[in-house]
Formats: C-alpha cells, structure tokens, sequence
C-alpha cells in the first residue's frame, strides 16, 4: 500500500507540475462557468415554466449535454500520460524492475487520476453557493449529484488507466479512451437500437445515471455498475502490466 501511496503522489505532483494541468483545469472552469451561467439565465427568464422538481443544481449536474460532452475529451488529456508516457520515455522498465507489484503500479497511477478529477470538480462548488444565495437548494440533491460524478469519474478513469497501459504513446492512448468512451456514450443512448433494448442500456448509459443522481434519487445499481466497470478495467490493466512485464 506504501508503494500505492508513492506512485499516486508522484504522479499528482508531476501533474499538477507540468502546464497542462492549468490548461485543462482553465478550460474546463470556462465550459462548466458557460454552462452554469446559460443554466442560470434560462431559469431567471423562465421562473414559471420550470417544475417543482427543477432546480438549477440539479440541472446542471447532468440534465443537459454540456455535461456529458467535457469529459469524453477531458478524461483522455487526463489519463493518457499515466502509463504510456513511461512506455514512450522508457522509464517503464525501471518503474517495474523496481519492488512494486504491477497491482501497486496500476493502482497508484489510477489514484493519481483520480485526484485530478476531483480537483476538476472541486470549484463547482461555488455554483452551489450561488445557487443558495438567490434560491433554495436541496442538499440532497447536491450529495447525490457529486456522488454520482465521482462514480462516473472512477468508471472512466479506470478506462483511461486500461487504454494508457494498452497505447505504445500518449496520443494512441487519448485515442483509444475517447474512442472508447464516445462508444460507451452513444451504446447507452441506444440511438441504434430498438425501444426493447433502452432499459438494459440505460444501465451503461451515464446520461440515465446522472438524470437520476441529479433529481436526489441515489439508486446503487447504478453505483455498483461504476465500480464494476472501474474493477474489471484496472484488472485488466493490471494484466496487460504483468503480461508485458514477461515479455520483457
């Protein structure tokens, strides 16, 4: 767990040292500060033809688009120098001929990724504020709606881990998550299949989650779905690590 520990903090500190962090972090304030305040000015011009179960909080955590598209883009940035920057620079070998495990090494790199998407979400919590000052919010649905963010965060980055360990380079490894995430996204609208099969996908479908985290329902299926997803793609990540490590 020593290892975890090391191996998380210095990606962190090695992230949060480069200028991309600031870069993905200002634009990601800009677009979430866009979608806040389009939100917002929807709801002040339109005070009557928003229902009881509205709410601006609510609606901004994960009832429109400008919530979903972001991360399809932002979680590659993200996670596609975890494991493929230290391919390409060579600096893997030393990382796994040193006494880690390749559970500790996968862990710790997912971690790290982790933090950072927590820290994207951390400033939103500003909006809440404002939200309170002008109206009423359900702190219900606050709590929900983070703990719906930081199950969809654990389910993609768990992907991004898996395509990093996967991608020779980090351009293929941003490559791979986003396409598979776009694929993910568009399998759970359904939009290619019959009205039969929307219920079954509404399961994989993160729009469904958020639509329900962000109304104040806490349905754990949806909870072991993320972590499900997130278990199975850090094992298998793990197991690319120990079949490379045997490669080599």
């Amino acid at each position: 767990m020593r290892a975890t520990w090391t191996i998380c903090k210095r990606e962190v500190f090695a992230f949060f040292a480069s200028p991309l962090a600031y870069v993905v972090m200002t634009v990601w304030l800009l677009i979430d500060g866009y979608s806040f305040y389009l939100l917002a000015r929807w709801f002040a011009a339109n005070p009557l033809q928003a229902s009881a179960s509205d709410n601006l909080v609510g609606a901004f955590f994960g009832q429109t688009t400008l919530f979903f598209l972001p991360p399809l883009v932002f979680v590659p940035v993200i996670t596609m120098r975890l494991l493929a920057e230290e391919r390409a620079r060579g600096t893997i070998e030393t990382l796994m001929t040193a006494p880690v495990g390749d559970a500790s090494i996968v862990l710790g790199k997912y971690l790290a990724a982790m933090v950072m998407w927590i820290a994207l979400w951390v400033p939103t919590l500003l909006y809440v504020w404002l939200a309170s000052r002008y109206g009423a919010v359900d702190l219900g649905v606050v709590a929900t709606s983070y703990l719906g963010v930081l199950g969809i965060g654990a389910y993609y980055m768990a992907i991004g881990t898996l395509m990093s360990a996967i991608a020779k380079n980090q351009i293929v490894a941003a490559i791979l998550t986003f396409a598979v995430l776009c694929g993910l996204f568009i399998l759970g609208l359904g939009v290619f299949l019959g009205e039969e099969y929307r219920e079954i996908l509404g399961y994989i479908s993160i729009w469904t989650h958020m639509e329900a985290f962000s109304k104040g329902i806490l349905d754990s299926r949806y909870l072991v779905f993320d972590a499900t997803m997130a278990a199975l793609a850090l094992t298998l990540a793990v197991a690319v690590l120990s079949a490379r490590r045997v490669e080599e």
